[in-house]
């Protein structure tokens, strides 16, 4: 007697076939899978999870009975897509899941099948793809402020290395050492944010489902495996926190040397600090990848626990997960006391030497209030103060947050470029040798015109020397020798062509 049963999730259609004498069978429906937790099967889903369990004549099952479902699952299509599943019934031996006995069968208009040759705990084990919402590439904003970041990151490298004799400052390793860091970020960030399995094309059907193989399931979602935008992921990871560490470096070198300028600066300072700017991020991301992938064992989603699906960086994970995310405890929590630490010596830096008139120095009455607000713009770029605004971008509020957010992008996707303009244009080096170029291009370009006037000059001159050579023809060229002048002008451009 066939039984069709309708529920929220699953729409079914059982059909008990006896092959010799009718049978009394019995239906019960779990709402849930409490009775039947798997060690094979994981779920991590909110799908509901029904079970169905038959029964023959209250009996041991029946060898001669066989069980035919219908089944059309119902599931949110915008954002998952069903992507296998198995028909399975409970094996009270093993105590989990198990296909023996069981075969799919494929119906048409949407509806997939199962078959099995025994009654007993049944279940369907579904796997779905989720459909991501992968971004659209980088807005015009972040392309031209990462251009430009990187062109003046590029250039204040080779200028603090081209120039350090001539500076003879200790500054310049650490300056280098975090134009280096930012600048591979942002190739990194341009060029490998986005997620290659954005151009992957997911079916939007389900003809595509083998129904040849009853294959045991593992999980009820599954995702593409990209190692690539993991390493990506792992590669922003560690250059940003190079980036930070660098910022805090470079603020602690600032205090040694303006706050306490009758001490030196402690032994091997430099290799120190290098030590520290290089070595102790790659140490928080080698150590958070490491226990991601020890607590996630075998299972080869561990990298969605890492980094997130859409764009290739670190996982943003839930608000009743937050606490115990790698995100917090390798990302934020380090980013957040650097930057508390640079905003204090910033204030500092800032009372005590910036904004701090000495009657005694006569530099310090010269000193306008413009050339203060540079400075302190100066120090709060390199100290990477601006990072701060990421912070209001967590505001419960779309139109704030919408609001920060380009804030936010203005400031620190140029943050490479406001380097290259406060620590590389505004310096005298800078300007005497752009000031030497422009020279020498101007003198170049007015050489170039003068061309036009001289060749004839010299053409006549060559003219009248050939001429000179007929004495017959001497007499009517006359008119042709040039003057003094013009002798001296070609004379000084003879020497100029050979020189």
């Amino acid at each position: 007697m066939p039984v069709k049963m309708l529920f929220k999730e699953l729409l079914l259609l059982i059909i008990v076939k006896p092959l010799q004498r009718t049978n009394v069978c019995g239906f019960v429906v779990y709402q849930n899978n409490k009775l039947f937790q798997s060690k094979t099967f994981t779920a991590k889903s909110d799908f509901s999870q029904k079970i169905i369990s038959s029964k023959v004549n209250e009996s041991e099952q029946d060898p001669t009975v066989s069980v035919e479902m219908v089944f059309s699952p119902k599931y949110n299509q915008k954002e998952y897509q069903l992507h296998a599943y198995a028909c399975v019934y409970w094996n009270f031996l093993t105590k989990d899941w198990d296909t023996y006995g069981c075969y799919k069968d494929k119906i048409a208009d949407g509806f997939l099948g199962c078959r099995c040759n025994h009654t007993t705990n049944f279940a369907v084990l579904m796997t779905f793809k989720k459909d991501y919402k992968y971004p659209e590439s980088l807005d015009i904003l972040s392309n031209i402020g990462c251009a430009l970041s990187i062109a003046g990151l590029a250039l204040t490298i080779i200028f603090q290395i081209v120039t350090r004799k001539v500076r003879k400052t200790s500054v310049t390793w650490v300056l280098v050492s975090l134009c280096t860091s930012m600048l591979i970020f942002n190739l990194i960030f341009v060029f490998g944010i986005e997620n290659s399995n954005k151009n992957l094309k997911i079916s939007e059907s389900n003809t595509d489902i083998d129904v040849e193989n009853n294959e045991m399931l593992t999980k009820d979602t599954i995702d593409i495996p990209n190692p690539s935008c993991t390493a990506i992921a792992a590669l922003l990871h560690y250059f940003l926190l190079v980036t930070f560490t660098w910022n805090g470096l470079s603020a602690t070198q600032l205090y040694f040397l303006l706050i306490r300028t009758m001490k030196p600066l402690p032994q091997h300072f430099i290799i120190f600090i290098s030590l520290i700017g290089w070595g102790v991020p790659a140490i928080v991301v080698a150590v958070t990848v490491g226990i991601i992938y020890s607590q996630s064992g075998n299972n080869s989603n561990w990298e969605l626990d890492y980094r997130q699906e859409e764009i290739c960086w670190l996982a943003i994970p839930n608000s009743n997960d937050f606490i115990k995310s790698p995100f917090l405890w390798s990302f934020i929590i380090p980013t957040t006391i650097l930057l508390i630490s640079n905003v204090v010596i910033l204030i500092i830096i800032t009372v005590k030497v910036l904004w701090k008139n000495n009657q005694d120095l006569t530099s310090t009455k010269k000193f306008s209030s413009l050339k203060k607000i540079l400075s302190t713009l100066s120090i709060a770029v390199i100290f990477g103060v601006t990072w701060i605004l990421a912070y209001f971008m967590l505001i419960d509020d779309d139109d704030v947050r919408i609001v920060f957010s380009y804030i936010f992008c203005l400031f620190n996707t140029t943050q490479g470029f406001q380097i290259f303009y406060l620590y590389t244009v505004r310096t005298k080096i800078f300007q005497n040798e752009a000031s030497k170029v422009l020279k020498s291009l101007s003198s170049s370009f007015g050489r170039v015109t003068s061309l036009p006037s001289v060749t004839p000059l010299r053409l006549r001159v060559r003219v009248y020397n050939m001429l000179r050579s007929l004495p017959v023809l001497h007499e009517h060229f006359r008119l042709l020798e040039s003057s003094e002048e013009e002798k001296t002008l070609s004379e000084s451009y003879q020497a100029n062509s050979s020189i």
